[in-house]
């Protein structure tokens, strides 16, 4: 085992959108060293102006506020950003509505619908900027080495990796939460979300528009060209098998009836894809010298596009927690220290995850009373605009214990950096 580089005070495994980020918030603080290890190399060229990415989210206004205070925002938006300013919800099996409208806010939009390799591309480009954060990529961990001081991680080819700090960022199958011991409890929903861009025949109006099957939330996500769409479909694997297997032309018919021709028919699909969808929870974010943010801590069902967004909060709270750990010269590592990030993030996780996981199923019930109980519901909700707004405000990321920075005004990097 040989070990060619000095010591780093935090090791980052997974540079997806929530590892990137935590790598340069961290980055922040010079007095920070910070390794970020990627086994897959990643595209950093700017987006083809013609194809979209078929994985997007739906970027509240917190998220918006971290990348503009990272400086990574200007990044973004020359390349492609959605706003949505309004939000269609119905249920496909009867009379209920509500919309949301960000005007009765008074906010410019409920958020942005961006192409994950968008974001990812815009965060690593500024960490690479840094002298203080080292991008490993592609390399590929083999497993870790712990003691009261240190944590080493081992890659392939033999070299070790050394830091006061591990964290994984390395998605819902995560290698370190496996080799830290942690399990994690939840279900699959025993249903796959199917994704594609879709070109309408009638425009999106920047409007974010969802549709409550029986079998699962079909969703339609505006981009930046008024007549397409990112489109997530989630239903019984089995269908979703069918759905793939349909011709250019079949699927276009069938998602146009599924959507109830809100939006016209479908002109043109691109090359579609499938994944499962699971809740999952970790039993613990923590241990010694260890932390997991993201999707290795948590999963949740799409309905509402939170993921991301939790898995940012996560990222932005742990450098925070740290970034205080080093100005009072408290060990970075220390069960002490990671425990105050988890106390911050596992509730509102958990309370996020049951919410969603509440709406999947009451959505997902045929039996005649609850149908009538949550239309009723809708409509009602709709008629309630002091509700309808604590709702948006919420969704949106405008309230909640935030971090620093992801408040919504400009901070200055020494106070955020210490």
């Amino acid at each position: 085992m040989t070990s060619p580089h000095s010591p780093y005070d935090v090791l980052i495994v997974g540079a997806g959108m929530t590892g990137s980020c935590l790598a340069l918030a961290l980055g922040q603080s010079p007095k920070l060293r910070i390794a970020l290890v990627e086994a897959n190399p990643p595209n950093l060229e700017d987006v083809p102006p013609d194809t979209y990415d078929l994985r997007v989210s739906a970027i509240t206004r917190a998220s918006e506020n971290i990348f503009k205070n990272l400086g990574t925002w200007q990044e973004i938006a020359a390349q492609r950003i959605s706003p949505f300013r309004e939000m269609h919800v119905w249920d496909g099996t009867g009379a209920g509505e509500i919309h949301f409208d960000s005007a009765e806010i008074g906010e410019p939009c409920l958020g942005h619908i961006i192409e994950n390799r968008v974001i990812q591309g815009a965060l690593l480009k500024q960490c690479e900027g840094l002298d203080n954060i080292d991008l490993y990529a592609p390399a590929h961990p083999s497993g870790i080495i712990q003691d009261d001081r240190k944590i080493y991680l081992q890659l392939e080819g033999g070299h070790c990796l050394e830091a006061r700090l591990l964290i994984g960022a390395d998605g819902a199958n995560s290698k370190i939460r496996q080799w830290m011991g942690i399990s994690s409890r939840g279900w699959d929903y025993q249903q796959k979300g199917v994704v594609a861009t879709v070109q309408t025949e009638k425009p999106h109006q920047e409007t974010a528009w969802q549709c409550f099957l029986p079998q699962g939330p079909l969703a339609f996500l505006p981009l930046d060209d008024p007549y397409h769409c990112s489109i997530v479909w989630s239903t019984t694997p089995d269908e979703a098998s069918d759905l793939l297997a349909l011709g250019e032309q079949e699927f276009a018919t069938a998602l146009a009836a599924a959507f109830e021709y809100r939006l016209g028919a479908i002109q043109a699909v691109s090359p579609r894809a499938a994944f499962p969808l699971r809740l999952r929870h970790a039993e613990t974010y923590t241990k010694p010298r260890l932390a997991l943010v993201g999707d290795a801590a948590h999963t949740i069902h799409p309905l509402a596009g939170q993921g991301v967004n939790l898995g940012l909060l996560d990222a932005t709270v742990l450098a925070e927690v740290l970034m205080t750990a080093k100005k009072r010269k408290k060990d970075l590592g220390a069960l002490a220290t990671l425990r105050r990030f988890e106390r911050w993030r596992k509730g509102d996780n958990f309370a996020t995850q049951l919410v969603m996981d509440g709406f999947k199923r009451l959505f997902g019930n045929t039996l005649f009373p609850v149908r009538l109980i949550r239309n009723l519901g809708l409509t009602a909700t709709d008629a309630a605009t002091p509700i309808k707004c604590l709702i948006m405000r919420r969704a949106s990321g405008l309230t909640g214990d935030l971090p620093l920075i992801a408040k919504p005004k400009s901070i200055d990097p020494g106070e955020y950096a210490g």
